[in-house]
């Protein structure tokens, strides 16, 4: 079994950053290269912004190459929960955003010519519980009249063409898609950097300084200057930028990927080759990848750490939740297990806008594959000064009463979303 990402594992390397040190001035400097920040660097490059990317490790090697591969319309929330909590028109233009986000991949992926296993799949949302599926009958019936049609309400029956496991039925979301995550963020990166983006890996910001209306950036490789700085670093934003650090919680996802399955193994797991989400608060998500493994994922452990002790102990505990729903698989051995962070938010909605004088895009709390690149474009138009449709522009963030970059109540998280899931 490997301890590493299967979509880095299986993604040709990316070999357009810029060598040696880094210096200049430069209209933008993007802080991030994953999809937020590449998507980002792409649309300001593209129209003529001399724009510099500034990575800290690799294109992607954050959550942008290790989630589960989902690309999901639709909100974290229940729509109806989204309503009472945001108002009826912000929820109603966050659902057209997911929904664009994933039309907008789709458009970068054929005029790029990236191969990435695009594939408009639909979503399945699980109902593990009776009550739950009277839940998701109650959000199907508003959402499928007020904000997206390509909506259906499957019975048991009806996922036995769909998945090999008995669930209570399920909603449907027929937009929804999944891709190759690697091959997507380095032909993203190869985008970026066609279209004169400089992209530079190994080169973490140490710190940042405003000075005389322009920014000074003092990276691992060397000095630059900006006039705009967008900050897209998510889960992985460090010390440097406070504001962020205290409204962004890190919390550890985990994953694991089976052998190959074979065509009988497809047949009694997933023959309908949709992205799934079960319905419990400390749920499961899972997919076929290009090669017919099982990528399997979840909130293992209530963690802001991923490294090899970590994930191999949330992966055995991943392996006893995919055995349980689906027994059939029960010796199938696994090849891949990894983690990484995913940057929350209280509230659960993504943040994206311009405070004291930086712009940021980040918060994506498990929804991040779909919107990112989306989100980051939205930005860079707002920088050039185009007509700003950013869905999320003056929703209130405010931080997290005594957090201040490392989250140590995600234990207390933990029990209280187990116990939600013994009593609903």
């Amino acid at each position: 079994m490997k301890y590493l990402s299967y979509w880095h594992d299986t993604a040709p390397g990316f070999t357009g950053a810029v060598e040696g040190p880094i210096e200049g001035h430069y209209d933008v400097a993007v802080i991030g290269g994953g999809f937020t920040g590449l998507g980002a660097a792409r649309q300001l490059a593209k129209a003529g912004t001399k724009v510099i990317v500034l990575e800290a490790e690799t294109v992607g090697c954050g959550a942008s190459g290790r989630n589960g591969g989902h690309l999901n319309n639709g909100l974290a929330h229940s729509y109806l929960a989204a309503k009472a909590e945001i108002g009826k028109e912000r929820a109603i233009a966050l659902y057209h955003a997911l929904d664009a986000s994933i039309d907008t991949l789709e458009a970068i992926i054929a005029e790029e010519g990236i191969d990435c296993n695009f594939r408009r799949a639909g979503k399945l949302k699980l109902a593990s519980k009776l009550q739950h599926f009277e839940s998701l009958a109650r959000n199907f019936e508003a959402v499928n009249a007020e904000v997206d049609a390509d909506t259906a309400l499957l019975s048991p029956a009806d996922l036995k063409n769909e998945v090999g496991s008995p669930f209570h039925g399920a909603l449907l979301s027929k937009k929804s898609a999944m891709m190759h995550m690697g091959r997507y963020v380095v032909g993203l990166a190869g985008a970026a950097g066609r279209s004169s983006a400089v992209i530079a890996e190994k080169a973490a910001v140490k710190e940042h300084l405003q000075r005389d209306g322009r920014h000074v950036l003092k990276t691992a490789r060397g000095i630059v200057t900006a006039d705009q700085v967008l900050v897209a670093t998510g889960a992985y934003t460090t010390s440097n930028f406070s504001y962020f650090r205290r409204r962004i919680i890190p919390v550890g996802s985990f994953i694991i990927a089976t052998r190959p399955l074979t065509d009988a193994e497809v047949a009694a797991t997933m023959p309908g080759n949709r992205t799934c989400v079960n319905s419990m608060n400390i749920g499961n998500y899972w997919r076929l990848s290009p090669d017919n493994r099982l990528i399997f994922g979840g909130r293992a452990r209530f963690s802001a750490t991923s490294d090899q002790r970590s994930d191999a102990r949330s992966g055995a505990i991943l392996r006893e939740s995919l055995v349980r729903i689906f027994p059939q698989l029960a010796k199938v051995e696994i090849d891949y297990c990894w983690g990484g962070l995913v940057d929350m938010t209280s509230d659960r909605f993504p943040r994206a806008g311009y405070h004291d004088g930086v712009w940021y895009a980040m918060g994506y709390s498990g929804h991040g594959a779909q919107l990112s690149t989306h989100l980051g474009m939205t930005m860079a138009d707002a920088m050039l000064g185009r007509p700003d449709h950013n869905p999320l522009k003056g929703l209130e963030w405010p931080a997290v009463p005594g957090h201040f970059g490392t989250p140590w109540f995600l234990p207390l998280v933990g029990i209280y979303y187990k116990a939600l899931d013994r009593l609903q």
